[in-house]
């Protein structure tokens, strides 16, 4: 199976009977806990405020004299600094032939007498799936976002995931090739506590492997005659029980401590159009023309809230 490139023809989108399905990862399981696409934070500046900290010097215990009370103290100031991140475009194109939307009684493949092919509306399903796959690039970007900030229109914007936040902020801990394991997992949890914290609403993301690398180490099945086996959903710690979620966008050696409490997804407005739209381009030809577009970016607050492992033992 492939995607076309171009504009979609009778012979390059074939209609079929039976089920539809796709054994690509279509749950976004981070982008639907921080409320979708219908969600979020209006921004109209590419560029947006994530947060603006300080912080204090280490607590000591004064040792002032008599003598040096009579002198005023030196002045020392806090200096305030501000983390941003930018909101980048997300698109699809949508091209479909007039004869293709004439012709979608045309059936490929097995046919058997009253058979319906499994699309009715060419335009329809292609609109649906892009929005698909602009999902599934949102949450990609939303944990593994490298940022970039726009300099010319010759550079593109580009949002900062909650990986790289966790990483800037010094929460990320790096395995080596090192197989998952409790020690691992306290550390980076006590380190994140150190750095400031708060552990609102932590949710563990992980991939396949680590998701059973983390009911091995932590699961304990008790004895039954008719049931076996174990599935750890929640995992009890130190700082809270963190529910554990299955995410095909993480890369299979990392593990990912995102605070759910500090995140959402920020959008730019086009206006007159909206948020998230598609718009019909000028036919070309006899067909269809059209793209979906949206500016949008991660809100995912202080770097210090999330807290990360890579580079796990993935065998």
């Amino acid at each position: 199976m492939a995607q076309t490139a171009g504009v979609g023809t009778v012979w390059n989108l074939p209609n079929y009977v039976g089920e539809l399905y796709t054994a690509d990862a279509v749950n976004t399981p981070l982008l639907s806990a921080l409320g979708g696409l219908g969600a979020a934070m209006r921004s109209s500046n590419f560029e947006f405020p994530i947060s603006s900290e300080y912080d204090f010097p280490s607590a000591t215990q004064p040792e002032i004299t008599e003598t040096e009370s009579l002198t005023a103290a030196t002045g020392v100031d806090g200096i305030r600094t501000q983390t941003k991140n930018v909101c980048q475009p997300f698109r699809h194109g949508i091209n479909v032939s007039y004869m293709k939307q004439a012709g979608m009684g045309r059936l490929s493949g097995i046919n058997t007498d009253g058979s319906n092919g499994n699309v009715t509306s060419e335009m329809d399903w292609q609109i649906a799936y892009g929005l698909q796959l602009i999902a599934r690039d949102i949450e990609y970007s939303f944990l593994n976002g490298s940022y970039q900030i726009a300099t010319s229109a010759g550079v593109a914007n580009k949002t900062r995931g909650v990986l790289e936040a966790a990483s800037d902020a010094g929460n990320t801990d790096a395995a080596t090739g090192a197989a998952l394991s409790s020690p691992m997992v306290n550390a980076q949890l006590k380190e994140m506590a150190e750095n400031g914290a708060m552990f609102r609403n932590v949710v563990i993301y992980v991939n396949a492997f680590q998701k059973q690398a983390l009911t091995k180490i932590y699961g304990y099945a008790p004895a039954d005659r008719n049931i076996g086996g174990v599935n750890v959903e929640r995992i009890a710690t130190d700082f809270g029980i963190f529910p554990v979620v299955y995410n095909r966008f993480m890369a299979a050696d990392n593990i990912l401590f995102a605070d759910l409490s500090v995140m959402k997804p920020v959008f730019q407005e086009v206006p007159g159009k909206g948020l998230l739209f598609f718009e019909e381009k000028s036919n070309l030809g006899a067909a269809d023309v059209g793209e979906l577009f949206g500016l949008i970016g991660l809100d995912h607050g202080p770097g210090w809230m999330h807290g990360s492992i890579t580079g796990l033992a993935t065998s």
